[in-house]
């Protein structure tokens, strides 16, 4: 049954997601900062890309709310506080997070949307689901990745990228600098997990 815009719940899961979304960018880039400062660089630019997919989400959502502009909309919702002295606390909250909003919030505001008639909200809401999600997993495989030591270094031969230069390790583990750059091993990330780089494009001399 159709509703009226101004009186339905999307408008309000509209604006909260908006918030929501708002919220993540900054929490990711206050995460990316920390992982800088203890070196693990190339993290804080995988926190970085998510915040500002984050942003392109808060957009999103905010412009589904433009037949309202120059109203103010009262919203009432909880929003995690993630700091950790931890980069793996971090990532575990940040996954957390994501897997939460796609399993559970995003996917019940879709519904939502749909019961009421806003078919391109609930599209907004089902799609950016599915990207949370694959945020979620993202997060928690850098996780995993830290807390089994298998980050910069495996039992097998296996490549990384660094990501200040673009030189290709291949290797058990990663040099302690680059041999390049000359920088330090933080800006090195595990090649499959690197930016535009697939298999074919690896060159190792």
């Amino acid at each position: 049954m159709a509703v009226d815009f101004k009186n339905s719940e999307t408008k309000v899961n509209l604006m909260k997601a908006f918030a929501g979304e708002s919220q993540a960018r900054n929490r990711y880039t206050i995460a990316a900062q920390e992982a800088r400062e203890k070196k693990y660089y190339a993290i804080g630019e995988v926190f970085l890309f998510t915040a500002d997919q984050e942003r392109a989400h808060a957009k999103r959502f905010y412009d589904l709310l433009k037949n309202l502009n120059g109203e103010t909309i009262d919203i009432e919702g909880s929003y995690p506080v993630d700091y950790d002295d931890s980069i793996t606390g971090l990532l575990r909250a940040a996954q957390h997070n994501e897997m939460e909003e796609a399993d559970d919030v995003y996917m019940a505001f879709g519904e939502k949307a749909k019961e009421e008639g806003f078919i391109e909200a609930a599209s907004a809401f089902f799609h950016i689901a599915r990207i949370e999600a694959v945020h979620g997993k993202r997060f928690g495989l850098l996780a995993e990745l830290l807390e089994s030591g298998r980050y910069y270094e495996t039992g097998r031969t296996g490549y990384w990228m660094c990501l200040n230069c673009g030189y290709i390790h291949k290797g058990t583990r990663v040099p302690e600098v680059c041999p390049t750059c000359l920088e330090e091993k933080g800006y090195f990330i595990p090649a499959d997990l690197a930016p535009y780089l697939r298999g074919d494009l690896i060159v190792v001399y």
